[in-house]
């Protein structure tokens, strides 16, 4: 399905969004981490793609990507990447309690209010480029 071609005002909209996104004060290593872990979560083969790149060309280490799958074991990650990377998880989760106050709290503790927007931004916009890619069985170009 070609979506942008199908419904190109909506997709217009995304991707101004997502412009938004990405010049807002949000570290962009934060912001790779929050889209490739998110990506992992829902199976997303073609983001995971594309922000391992995207990660790899904002300055972020292999090994680092590596280990994202279990950030809370590694000694690799800040406070704040942890903070981000907990709210992600809680975000792309849901469940029935969402992001709990402790999450939040955490969230607060480690980004200012631009940043926090950011993250807040980030991770829905990636929970939505995955509710499109997964469906529609996106996958990367093969090398």
């Amino acid at each position: 399905m070609k979506l942008p071609q199908l419904a190109p005002e909506v997709y217009q909209a995304w991707i101004a969004a997502e412009g938004a996104i990405r010049r807002g004060p949000l570290d962009p290593v934060v912001r790779e981490l929050v889209k490739i872990r998110a990506s992992q979560i829902n199976g997303c083969v073609y983001c995971i793609d594309m922000h391992t790149t995207d990660a790899r060309l904002a300055g972020e280490t292999e090994k680092r990507i590596f280990q994202l799958d279990a950030w809370r074991e590694s000694a690799l990650y800040t406070e704040a990447e942890r903070a981000a990377l907990a709210y992600t998880e809680a975000v792309t989760r849901l469940g029935e309690h969402g992001v709990s106050d402790e999450i939040w709290a955490d969230v607060e503790k480690h980004f200012e209010g631009g940043a926090r927007a950011g993250l807040v931004a980030v991770t829905a916009m990636i929970n939505l480029w995955n509710r499109i890619g997964v469906p529609l069985r996106m996958r990367p170009e093969p090398v």
